[in-house]
C-alpha cells in the first residue's frame, strides 16, 4: 500500500506537507479543547461519576468524544450531533421532492443542503446541551444550578460543537483525510493508552485472567487483519469500449474494470448507527437516580449488550449501509450514464437504464456481503465486551473505525505523492524538450 510513499518523495511535495502540518494542528487544537472546562462544573464529583459509568454508557460517549465528556470540556458534545443533522438530512433528500431536486444543482445545491445541515445541527445541540444541562444539576455535579448555569452551559457546548464542525470542514477542504473521520479517529487513538493501562491493571489485580487479557489481544488483531481484507476487497465488472474514429486513424476498442468495494460505505454506518444510539441516552447519562420512567426504560432495554440493543444497532448498520451506498458512495444510474457517455458497456448488457439495473442488482447482491460484514465486526466484539467486561475502545466500532480512516487517509496520501510525481515527470520532459530545441538552434548556427 505504500510502496511509492517515501520520506524523500514527502519532503518534495510541498503542498502534501503543507496539508498534513495543516491537518495536525487543527487536530491538536482539537485535543486541547478537550481539556477546557465547562464553566460551573464539580469537577471532583464529576471525576467521581465518571469512574463509576466507564463500563456503562458512559464510556461509549467518552470514547466518541475523545474524552471531552469525561472531563466535560467544551467538546463534549463532540461531533455527534453534526452527524446526526446529516442523517436527518440526507434522509429528507431522498422523500423530499424540492430537496432532490437541490441535490442535483451541483455546487449551488450542494451549498444550500450543507447550510441546512447546518442549521440542524445548531438545533440538536441546542437540544442536548439543554437536556445534558438539566441532567449535570440532577446528578449534583454543578456548583451553583440554576438558570444562568444553563444558559452558560448550552452556549459553551453548542460553541464546541459548531467549532469541530468548522474544524472538520477545514481539514477536509485544506487539510488530508475526511476531517470529521477524523476528529472521531483521534479522540479514540487518544483515549486508548489510558485503557491499555487500565485493561492490564485491571489483570494485575486478579479482575481480569491472563488467558481473556491474550484473547482480546489476538481478538483485536484478528478483526484488524479482517478489516484491512474485507477493505480491500472488490467486485470487478468487465468493461468494454467500441472501436471509434477520429479523422483518418481508427482506434482499437478497449476494456477495464469498473471496482465495486464490498463495502462501498466504509466507516459511516458504524458512526451514523452509533450516533444515533447515543442520541437519546447522552442527556440521561449524568441524571443518576433523577432518570424519568421513559429514560429509565430507554436505559435498561438499550444498554450497551442488551438484546434491544445489539438487535437495534445492526438494523441501522445494515440500514445505512444501504441508503449511504445508493444515495453518496456508489449512484449506479450516474455510472450508468457515464459509461454511455463514454461509449463504455458491460458485455451482455445494453447501455443506459439496463447497465444501470444490473449495476444495482451486482451491488445490492455485494451488499449483503458488506453490510453483515460490518454488522459481525461491531457486533461480536460487543458481545465479548458485555460478558468479559473490557474496554470500549477494543470494540469493534473503533476498530472499524481506526483501521477505515487510517487506510483512507494513506490512500488519499498516496494519491497526492502519485499526482506530485507525474507533475515533476512532466516538469522534466517539457524541460529536456527546450534543451533539445536550444541544441538544434546551435549547430544550425555553425
Amino acid at each position: 500500500m505504500a510502496a511509492n510513499t517515501s520520506w524523500a518523495a514527502l519532503g518534495k511535495a510541498t503542498d502534501l506537507r503543507n496539508r498534513i502540518l495543516f491537518t495536525l494542528g487543527l487536530l491538536i487544537v482539537y485535543r486541547l479543547g478537550t481539556f477546557i472546562p465547562v464553566p460551573g462544573i464539580d469537577g471532583v464529583a464529576l471525576r467521581e461519576f465518571m469512574d463509576g459509568a466507564a463500563q456503562g454508557i458512559g464510556g461509549i460517549l467518552s470514547m466518541f468524544t475523545g474524552g471531552a465528556l469525561g472531563r466535560m470540556g467544551i467538546f463534549a458534545l463532540g461531533i455527534m450531533p453534526y452527524i446526526s443533522a446529516s442523517i436527518i438530512v440526507q434522509l429528507l433528500t431522498s422523500m423530499v421532492p424540492a430537496l432532490e431536486q437541490l441535490k442535483k444543482e451541483g455546487d449551488a445545491g450542494r451549498k444550500k443542503i450543507n447550510q441546512y445541515t447546518r442549521y440542524g445541527t445548531v438545533a440538536l445541540a441546542t437540544l442536548q446541551s439543554y437536556g445534558l444541562a438539566v441532567s449535570l444539576e440532577a446528578g449534583d455535579l454543578a456548583h451553583d444550578p440554576g438558570m444562568f448555569f444553563r444558559i452558560a452551559c448550552m452556549i459553551t457546548l453548542v460553541g464546541g460543537t459548531m467549532f469541530l464542525m468548522w474544524l472538520g470542514e477545514q481539514i477536509t477542504n485544506r487539510g488530508i483525510g475526511n476531517g470529521i473521520s477524523l476528529i472521531i479517529f483521534v479522540g479514540i487513538i487518544a483515549e486508548v493508552p489510558a485503557a491499555l493501562a487500565q485493561f492490564f491493571s485491571q489483570g494485575r489485580s486478579g479482575a481480569i485472567s491472563p488467558a481473556v487479557i491474550i484473547g482480546v489481544i489476538l481478538m483485536v488483531i484478528a478483526v484488524i487483519a479482517f478489516v484491512v481484507f474485507m477493505e480491500r476487497a472488490l467486485r470487478k465488472i468487465h468493461i468494454q469500449y467500441p472501436r471509434r474514429q477520429v479523422g483518418m486513424k481508427v482506434y482499437d476498442g478497449g476494456s477495464s474494470h469498473l471496482p465495486i468495494k464490498v463495502n462501498p460505505a466504509g466507516v459511516i454506518p458504524a458512526i451514523f448507527a452509533s450516533s444515533l444510539l447515543l442520541l437519546p441516552t447522552t442527556i440521561s447519562t449524568f441524571s443518576g437516580s433523577q432518570t424519568g420512567p421513559i429514560m429509565s426504560t430507554i436505559l435498561a432495554y438499550f444498554g450497551p449488550g442488551q438484546p434491544l440493543y445489539l438487535l437495534f444497532f445492526v438494523a441501522m448498520i445494515v440500514f445505512f449501509a444501504y441508503f449511504y451506498t445508493y444515495n453518496v458512495s456508489f449512484k449506479p444510474d450516474e455510472v450508468a450514464d457515464n459509461l454511455k457517455n463514454q461509449n463504455g458497456f458491460v458485455p451482455g448488457i445494453r447501455p443506459g437504464k439496463k447497465t444501470a439495473e444490473y449495476l444495482e442488482y451486482v451491488t445490492s447482491r455485494i451488499l449483503v456481503l458488506g453490510a453483515a460484514y460490518l454488522a459481525a465486526v461491531c457486533l461480536l466484539p460487543e458481545v465479548l465486551r458485555g460478558q468479559l467486561a473490557i474496554p470500549f475502545y477494543f470494540g469493534g466500532t473503533s476498530v472499524l473505525i481506526v483501521v477505515s480512516v487510517t487506510m483512507d487517509t494513506i490512500q488519499q496520501v498516496q494519491s497526492h505523492l502519485l499526482a506530485h510525481q507525474y507533475e515533476g515527470l512532466l516538469e522534466k520532459s517539457q524541460l529536456s524538450g527546450k534543451g533539445r530545441k536550444r541544441k538544434r538552434k546551435g549547430a544550425a548556427r555553425r
